[in-house]
Parts: C-alpha cells; sequence; structure tokens
C-alpha cells in the first residue's frame, strides 16, 4: 500500500545528517524535518494530521519521544536487541491505535504505558522460557568499582562514572529501576512518573528514595551523571524510525 507522504519523508531523511533526539516538547534540531513549520507542531497537531492521513509526520513524534521511552524499555528488559523490538512493536501499537489517545493525559505519558506494556510482556514470556538475559554486573564486581581510588585524570573522566552507575542500576530492583529511570534519569515530576507507571507519588517517593540509597552504596554520588545515563545515539534513532516507518508502509 502507498503511504501519502511517507516517501516524501524519506528521501528529505536521507538528504540530512542526524543528531540525537529532543524530549517531549520540542523537537531537537537533528529531528529530521526541514520545513521548520512542521517541526513546531505541538504533539496534538502532529497526531491530527496524522489520523488525517499524512502518516509520514508520526516519525517526529517518535524523534520527540524515542529517548524516554528507550530508556523506559531498557529500565524492564535490560538487553538491548530486545529493547528495539519493544521499541518497534510499542510505536506500531501506537500507530495502530492513535485514535484511543485522548488528551486528557500526555502523549509522552501515554507512550510510556504502552512500551512499559510490551517490555512488561516480553520479559515475563523470558522467564517462561528461561531465555532472560541480564546485562548487570554482580554485587562483586560493582562494589570492586566502586571501590577503586581512580587516578586525578580518571576522575575527570565522568564516562568512567557513567558506566559504574548504568551497571548499578541495572541492578537494582524493577521496580526501583524505573523509578529511577524515570525521575533522576529522564528528569520527570514525581506526578507524570506515577502517572505514567500507574502508582502513587508517594510509592514513586519511596522507591526512588530506596533507589538512591542502594546506588550510593554501589557507586557514591549519582547525581552529577543520572541524566546522562542510557543514551539513545542518533544510529539507533535513526534505525528504529525508518524500521517503524516501514511497517506503517506495510500496514
Amino acid at each position: 500500500m502507498r503511504v501519502a507522504g511517507v516517501e516524501k519523508v524519506t528521501r528529505e531523511r536521507n538528504n540530512r545528517s542526524r543528531t540525537p533526539m529532543g524530549v517531549d516538547s520540542a523537537p531537537s534540531p537533528g529531528v529530521g524535518f526541514a520545513d521548520t513549520r512542521t517541526a513546531a507542531l505541538t504533539d496534538g497537531d502532529v497526531i491530527a494530521r496524522v489520523r488525517a492521513g499524512e502518516r509520514g509526520l508520526f516519525e517526529l513524534l517518535m524523534r520527540r519521544h524515542n529517548r524516554r521511552l528507550y530508556r523506559t524499555a531498557r529500565a524492564i528488559v535490560q538487553d538491548e536487541v530486545e529493547v528495539e523490538d519493544v521499541l518497534q512493536q510499542s510505536y506500531l501499537n501506537a500507530f495502530l491505535h492513535l485514535d484511543q489517545f485522548e488528551a486528557r493525559s500526555r502523549l509522552s505519558t501515554w507512550l510510556t504505558r504502552i512500551v512499559i506494556n510490551e517490555a512488561s510482556a516480553r520479559r515475563r514470556r523470558s522467564i517462561r522460557t528461561g531465555s532472560i538475559r541480564h546485562r548487570g554486573g554482580s554485587q562483586r564486581d560493582l562494589s570492586a568499582l566502586a571501590a577503586t581510588q581512580p587516578s586525578p585524570e580518571h576522575q575527570a573522566y565522568a564516562g568512567e562514572l557513567q558506566r559504574l552507575l548504568e551497571r548499578a542500576v541495572d541492578s537494582l530492583p524493577e521496580g526501583y529501576r524505573l523509578v529511577f529511570v524515570l525521575r533522576d534519569v529522564e528528569g520527570l515530576s514525581t506526578t507524570e512518573t506515577a502517572s505514567s507507571l500507574g502508582l502513587g507519588d508517594n510509592v514513586v517517593k519511596t522507591r526512588l528514595h530506596r533507589a538512591r540509597a542502594m546506588l550510593r552504596r554501589k557507586v557514591g554520588r549519582i547525581g552529577a551523571v543520572a541524566a546522562g545515563a542510557f543514551e539513545f545515539r542518533a544510529p539507533r534513532c535513526d534505525r528504529t524510525v525508518n524500521s517503524v516507518l516501514g511497517l506503517i508502509a506495510r500496514s
């Protein structure tokens, strides 16, 4: 089936370089659309136009929300290959049910719930089949790394601490890990985190407090590098977006 707008978007995308994605409220300069008037559209405007037949504009929504949704999926399945599958299926589910989205909540919250459902279902299947792969380091490995006293040169290299933090986050229980990723890594408010996870504000606060305490015991200071953890780089962003657009074109 020929999909209106997809061919044009694909031609434009192939003629441009990529930069990492933006965040929820506005597209980044690397969003992939040359028309700045299109890039300035709100999520609600884009949804209306996609529903009206401009399916190619769904790319704009993916690039706005890719980073948060990747981090959310990654906090559950903890497997890089599986994460991309979760994102692709979640976006396809969202596209096919876009008429069910109601503006009473933010689109980012709605998408996050879809990703959580998809990732959780895959994790349950993996546990049943015994195929689950956990990427986090052991407690002994994490403790050894945390206890290492790096040289001044290494102290200045924040990437080492960031990798250590990511391994420590992977070792958290899932409920704490999700809250920490959404609150301290992605920077959501307590209320939006609670809404995304279907929890109360007090539960989110309690889990975040406990997650931070666990992490500090393993890595010490965490605030300076948390926001840079689990980045979704441009090549993976492009791969995910292109795969989903291909699925949409065949739907």
